[in-house]
């Protein structure tokens, strides 16, 4: 199957399940982690045709996605002597779509990169749509820029090895999408448990085809695609007071959606009965729903780091009933902190 992503002179393709040769031309540096590296690199390899092929090899965990790890893989890319004309390929999960991407977008300011994504949360997300960064002391991928990969080969085959929090890591990411867009979508996840191959690669299909979408309508996320946020502007809390090393990103925005949904019925949007619908889905499939909260006024201040907010406001993005979503950077604070509460 292939999807394609209408951005006019940036446009590129998503193929599922449709990885049998990648010809190009020049240098390729593959960038992965250990883990990826030693279930899917020969795989790749034995696909790829280019003039040289080049391993970079960074530690696992989004711990890692930082600054430093960008000085290691750009270091090695000048010591391969990659040029313009080479491509980058990032083998591995959200971490690594989003840092090779980084490092495409800067390298001699601009390479080609190529993302195929191994895990769940990346083929339904984050290899798509060109978000690329890296995380700092102050929060998260508040260091990137916007940069399309010229295709995205995600491979339902690269699923067989993910364990079952990485796979529920990814499921969270989807339903985000299905509760904001898709209520159709939202329905399948409540009547199928994402056994079967068949399945994985219908809820692939259908965030693939609501990203492009998205995406088409709002590259750099001025509007509609701050949406596909929802339950970050929490989660990203979550993530930097734990340092990164608790939750793996989609337990976090599992945890995230939780807390926006309790705004939500505060404010009137969702119903109590719908908040609870979506709880027991994330439920089924294994997710963290509570964080205890240590300081509520900590945590409501670490809101102001969010990328999306502005001028001094705090954009929140929840749901509308299920399949629909609404955006304010006008709430009450002590309406937020009341949810806040509930959570400590």
């Amino acid at each position: 199957m292939k999807i394609d992503i209408d951005l006019k002179e940036k446009s590129y393709s998503v193929f599922i399940d449709e990885l049998a040769k990648i010809s190009l031309p020049g240098k390729v540096a593959i960038i992965t982690n250990p883990k990826v590296s030693g279930l899917w690199l020969s795989y790749l390899l034995e696909r790829l045709e280019c003039e040289q092929k080049f391993i970079i090899t960074i530690p696992d965990g989004e711990e890692y996605k930082n600054l430093s790890s960008v000085e290691q893989i750009l270091e090695q890319l000048f010591s391969s002597k990659l040029d313009r004309k080479s491509t980058l390929i990032a083998l591995g999960g959200g971490v690594i779509s989003d840092i090779t991407g980084f490092c495409a977008s800067i390298y001699e300011r601009g390479i080609n990169f190529i993302n195929i994504p191994t895990t769940l949360l990346a083929q339904v997300d984050a290899s798509v749509g060109g978000k690329t960064g890296v995380n700092n002391r102050f929060g998260k991928n508040l260091i990137g820029s916007f940069y399309q990969p010229r295709a995205v080969y995600c491979e339902s085959k690269f699923l067989s090895t993910l364990p079952a929090r990485e796979f529920g890591a990814g499921v969270a990411e989807a339903v985000k999408m299905a509760v904001t867009f898709d209520k159709e979508l939202f329905e399948y996840f409540c009547e199928h448990d994402l056994k079967s191959d068949s399945e994985v690669a219908h809820i692939i299909a259908k965030c693939v085809e609501i990203k492009a979408g998205v995406v088409a309508r709002d590259e750099r996320e001025n509007g509609v695609r701050a949406v596909l946020n929802y339950g970050h502007t929490f989660a990203h809390v979550i993530e930097n007071l734990t340092n990164y090393s608790v939750y793996l990103h989609g337990e976090a925005v599992a945890i995230g959606m939780v807390m926006a949904n309790d705004l939500a019925v505060r404010l009137g949007k969702l119903s109590a009965n719908e908040a609870e619908k979506i709880r027991a889905v994330l439920a089924k499939f294994g997710l963290p729903l509570s964080y205890k909260i240590q300081s509520v006024d900590k945590f409501y201040e670490m809101f102001y780091l969010d990328k999306k907010s502005a001028s001094g406001k705090i954009k929140f993005i929840m749901p509308k009933g299920i399949g629909d979503f609404f955006v304010s950077d006008d709430i009450d604070e002590n309406l937020v902190k009341s949810t806040l509460r509930a959570f400590q």
